[in-house]
């Protein structure tokens, strides 16, 4: 796990001042070695954390003649069965580093040869004799690859904040982007909320040549097209193909030469990690968990349980609210973005805890959105189910009056808010029963909440144009398709925070449920692997049946839970009021201050839980402090 950054210029040099300064606004990504590549109208900067060959993969590195360099971050888990076939066609190595396989197969297969990697990798390739400068990123998205291009110059780095270090991008605020944010609590597909500055999409190649840019994908996820490939077979041979693809999976992934654990919540999946991991290594491993003092936000007996099973050296944080909230401005500035999800911060913690013990962590992030896990997922198919049934019985217009009797008492009581995110008031389509029906803002919500003028200014935009894109590229299996659009988006984020939570505490990460070969073989079953008979993941549970006590297998999904509704009820964070209503935010003219005072009073009356919205609106805030107002993180409390 690395950092990486460039600079390439048709016309001029890049100073090295300007990559030096980038590489340094990364340094958590890489504290144990620094380099940096400078040429005519390029630079390229690297920031390393050791993992594998810690003597001789000091990067950038080059080929034999020096004429093609790569800056690399992630793992190529695979590398060592490739060298013997590029050494066969005469290439030479120096170091035991995957990153000199990344060199060679590119002078061996040019561009096709990323179709041999197995593993997470975010790199830049500057071929000097073509000039061309190559950015890659892994099928999954599991590492990060931003840029921004001007004329034709192409910045690009592993985090945002090198970028706008190069001084080349002035930050501001994407309007576009805002009603995806505030309705997803992020943003998705290649715009970011900074105007100009994308990402590269996973499984995509970025080639710049000359000035000209051209970007292409070269590996879509599968979408379970309708073929029943588990109709075809003994179900049991499905459940045994799925765990020997998965047992390999976290096998690879313990490729290190520095100590290694896991993060263990108690939850099926890291404990099935677990359960692979104690089955490859001769004795004890590390484990790692994190809670809150509240009992609905504590797991620790789970995780404990799991831990004496498997003989782990067990280790526990716990995190105050006033350790929360202290960190978050900081976390924020790591994150780039508003963070998303409350759980990144005991995620910080938790990776703060375990860089004191080890280097690299094998984490369960992926698993919920390729096996169906999320309970948003089988709340939907019960909605759709009921609702057809609904339709057939009863006429429109007693249907119409339901609705409106429902939704104008929304606010009432939360039986009656539940009530209209049902069937009852909830039209069928997938937009509107799936994504809009478990957004933070809804789109009827939306026009009050923002200014008027800003409102005006992004009329039109749909917060879900993308993930309805995603959702309707496969067949016609909702499930599938509902996993198929979070696989593209939702899952973008969790990685994101889990790729920057952890480097804030320079660690790496690593996913086994996101092997490409796991991913491919999953994404074409067909739905009832995956949800039977309103249980989630029942293609892990059946995999993990015998192997995990059945309190485990059986139990409920938590999932870092934060206690945030009681937090923002009882007045744990005081400034909430000076961020939100505050002279600062009235002065920004883009959202309905009445609005917000109107979720404020609310929340604190515990008329409804806002706590998401709170969350979504304070981390905006804060964020703008940070990369718009230039404030440092550190001054905000």
């Amino acid at each position: 796990m690395c950092g990486i950054c460039g600079i390439v210029k048709k016309e001029g040099h890049v100073p090295a001042g300007v990559i030096f300064s980038m590489s340094e606004s990364i340094r958590h990504r890489g504290p144990d070695e620094d380099g940096l590549l400078l040429g005519q109208g390029i630079g390229m900067g690297h920031r390393r954390l050791s993992i594998v060959d810690l003597e001789g993969g000091k990067q950038p590195m080059t080929n034999e003649d020096g004429s093609v360099w790569v800056v690399f971050n992630g793992e190529i888990y695979n590398h060592a069965e490739i060298r013997p076939r590029l050494e066969r066609k005469g290439h030479i190595y120096r170091t035991r580093s995957d990153t000199e396989t990344l060199i060679h197969l590119y002078e061996e297969k040019g561009l096709d040869g990323v179709h041999d990697l197995r593993g997470m990798f975010a790199c830049s390739i500057w071929d000097s004799p073509r000039k061309r400068v190559i950015l890659i990123r892994d099928r999954l998205g599991i590492k990060p690859l931003y840029y921004f291009s001007r004329g034709s110059d192409l910045v690009w780095a592993s985090e945002i904040k090198a970028i706008l270090s190069s001084g080349l991008v002035k930050p501001r605020l994407r309007l576009e982007s805002l009603p995806e944010y505030l309705a997803n609590g992020y943003t998705s597909g290649e715009n970011t909320l900074f105007e100009g500055v994308k990402r590269l999409l996973p499984g995509s190649v970025l080639l710049w040549e000359n000035g000209r840019i051209e970007a292409g994908s070269y590996w879509r996820l599968p979408g379970g097209s309708g073929e029943n490939r588990a109709g075809g077979r003994v179900r049991a041979d499905v459940v045994r193909e799925f765990r020997d693809l998965f047992r390999e999976s976290v096998r690879v992934r313990m490729m290190s030469d520095v100590p290694l654990g896991m993060f263990l919540s108690g939850g099926i999946d890291s404990s099935a990690i677990a359960a692979e991991m104690r089955a490859i290594l001769d004795g004890p491993f590390k484990t790692f968990s994190v809670a809150f003092d509240e009992r609905e936000a504590n797991e620790l007996h789970y995780a404990r349980m799991v831990s004496r099973l498997f003989g782990t050296e067990h280790h526990e944080t716990v995190v105050s609210p006033d350790r929360f909230f202290g960190a978050l401005p900081h976390l924020v500035w790591h994150e780039d973005e508003p963070i998303a999800f409350p759980s990144s911060v005991p995620l910080y913690f938790i990776s703060k805890a375990a860089s004191e013990h080890v280097k690299v962590v094998l984490t369960g992030e992926g698993s919920d959105e390729l096996l169906g896990g999320y309970a948003r997922y089988r709340k939907t198919l019960l909605n759709l189910k009921a609702g057809t049934a609904y339709e057939k019985a009863v006429p429109g217009m007693i249907r119409k009056r339901v609705r409106e009797a429902v939704c104008s008492r929304s606010g009432s009581s939360r039986s009656f808010h539940r009530l209209s995110r049902s069937f009852l008031c909830v039209e069928s389509d997938p937009e509107n029963i799936f994504f809009d029906n478990f957004s933070v803002f809804s789109k009827r919500e939306l026009p009050g909440l923002l200014f008027e003028s800003v409102r005006e200014e992004i009329s039109g935009v749909n917060p879900y144009r993308i993930q309805m894109e995603h959702f309707r590229e496969i067949g016609d299996q909702f499930l599938n398709r509902m996993l198929h659009a979070d696989m593209h988006t939702y899952l973008q984020e969790l990685l994101m925070k889990q790729d920057q939570m952890s480097m804030a505490a320079s660690i790496e990460s690593r996913v086994p449920f996101l092997d490409h070969k796991l991913v491919e073989f999953v994404a074409g079953l067909e739905p009832g692997v995956k949800i039977r008979k309103g249980t989630t993941k029942c293609l892990l549970r059946e995999a993990m049946s015998g192997v995990l006590p059945e309190e485990i297998i059986r139990r409920r999904k938590m999932g870092f839970p934060v206690p945030l509704h009681r937090w923002f009820r009882d007045g744990v964070f005081p400034p909430l009021d000076e961020f939100l209503l505050g002279e600062r935010a009235v002065s920004r003219q883009i959202f309905n201050i009445d609005c917000i005072r109107r979720l404020l009073g609310e929340h604190r009356n515990d008329v409804r839980d806002h706590s998401a919205r709170i969350w979504s609106l304070l981390n905006l805030e804060i964020w703008q402090r940070i990369f718009l107002d230039g404030e440092e993180a550190a001054e905000i409390e």
